[in-house]
């Protein structure tokens, strides 16, 4: 079964953009959660965790969202305000270890990795450290501006006197327990909290060099996978605005496609910004063919689009009946998307129109490709060669699968293809950073290979 699916996506080609840092991680025992929150008074956290904070300007609205999040079970991505002093606390702290984060720099590793034909990835920053987190292989590539001309070199090879962009995880896993305010609180899901940092010199865009190789970059790959938007802000010390860099942002879109209709996808993000959240909507996923989301993200998307009371039930209930909903309202919002694919802990969710290429069959085979990747590497931590998914295909799917599948498939009609795999469950995952990445990149990437084999991509 492996082979069959490495067999399937050898021959694809992919572009991958723009966010890339270093993951610092610490994986959280119940006495480093109690020591955290014993640093400040319980009813202050309680009193922050309510204001609910959306940049990180002090150690309590960390802790305050940190402790919210174990208690949600909801995975969440928290912005740090750029302020020496405060790295300096979160430097303090003992990390675990070390490795490639950033949906492109997660994506281009993984997909060298699985050996596909060529990943062209690129990235504004690109410091030595960074660098040497890409894995060596031959059919990992940066695009460089030599002499007037575009050429692609190993991403090692092509580091810059660049920032180092670190964002700090904390890892929880499910039963973690600690008490707050004389009550005891424990961990429902295995899931992870960002503090991403967002320096002032660091922006997500293409340079100027490169951007006017972009419709050649285009003609080289058959698809793209473009992220890391949640890291924009809304205004720079320069001038510039948000407004401006998710117009380039569009214009990139646009230029990869000129001399080639490559198939692009958007991988959302938890932005706690609403504004910055709804460029995300207007610049960027009205302009690609898929998008990939949790249940959060795309009920986040949904309330934006003003559909706030089915916004508020999916963040309250996560019923599968209303994600699919919400799936179909995205489908006749917006008519440039193809695939609208939705991961959540116990499943993973493609929907399409009636009139989509492929087969259910070929749509549910894009899926379980992904979940296996998945719990590949919630199992291991990491995916280090192709012989590591055996480990993914040993375990079981979860045991809502069943129920799941048939939910889901009353929802098929005539206007719609609506396809469910439910997840390979893996109860204590080693980690969980990067696996709604790799379920979305896994099932992107299938699903194009697919329609190269049939002709439909040249």
């Amino acid at each position: 079964m492996i082979s069959k699916y490495i067999e399937t996506i050898k021959d694809c080609k992919l572009y991958t953009a723009y966010n890339v840092n270093v993951d610092a991680i610490k994986y959280l025992k119940d006495e480093d959660v109690q020591r955290l929150v014993d640093e400040f008074d319980h009813k202050e956290i309680i009193k922050r965790m309510e204001e609910y904070p959306r940049v990180i300007e002090d150690p309590l609205d960390f802790v305050a969202r940190l402790v919210y999040s174990i208690m949600t079970g909801k995975p969440a991505e928290v912005p740090l305000k750029d302020d020496t002093k405060l790295n300096e606390w979160f430097d303090k702290i003992k990390y675990d270890e070390e490795r490639m984060g950033g949906q492109a720099g997660i994506v281009s590793n993984l997909m060298a990795t699985l050996k596909i034909d060529k990943i062209i990835v690129y990235t504004p920053f690109l410091s030595k450290k960074q660098a040497e987190m890409f894995v060596d292989y031959d059919n990992l590539l940066y695009p460089l501006v030599e002499n007037n001309n575009l050429v692609l070199k190993k991403v090692r090879e092509c580091y810059r006197n660049d920032p180092t962009k670190i964002n700090r995880i904390f890892e929880f896993k499910k039963g973690l327990k600690f008490k707050l305010d004389n009550k005891i609180i424990v961990a429902n899901q295995s899931t992870r909290f960002i503090v991403a940092s967002r320096p002032e010199n660091l922006r997500i865009e293409t340079k100027e060099d490169v951007k006017r190789f972009l419709p050649n970059i285009g003609e080289l790959v058959d698809c793209a996978f473009l992220s890391g938007y949640q890291g924009i802000k809304e205004k720079y010390s320069d001038g510039k605005t948000a407004k401006y860099y998710f117009e380039k942002a569009q214009e990139d879109i646009k230029l990869l496609k000129k001399n080639k209709k490559i198939k692009t996808h958007l991988e959302f993000a938890s932005i706690s910004n609403i504004e910055i959240r709804k460029m995300v909507v207007d610049y960027i996923l009205s302009n690609v063919e898929s998008v990939g989301m949790d249940e959060t993200e795309i009920a986040n998307v949904l309330h934006i689009l003003g559909y706030e009371d089915l916004s508020n039930k999916i963040l309250k209930e996560s019923l599968v009946e209303d994600v699919i909903k919400g799936a179909k309202i995205l489908l006749e919002k917006f008519n440039n998307l193809e695939i609208v694919q939705v991961h959540t802990c116990y499943y993973i969710l493609f929907a399409c129109k009636k009139d989509n290429s492929l087969s259910i069959k070929e749509l549910e085979e894009c899926l379980e490709f992904s979940t296996i990747l998945a719990s590949t590497r919630a199992k291991l931590g990491n995916i280090r060669d192709i012989n590591d998914l055996y480990e993914g295909l040993k375990v079981p799917h979860n045991k809502y699968g069943d129920l799941l599948k048939k939910i889901a498939e009353k929802f098929n009609d005539n206007e719609y293809k609506i396809v469910l795999s439910p997840s390979r469950y893996v109860e204590k995952p080693k980690s969980t950073v990067g696996l709604g990445d790799t379920i979305s990149s896994g099932a992107f990437v299938y699903y194009v290979s697919l329609l190269k084999k049939k002709g439909i991509i040249l």
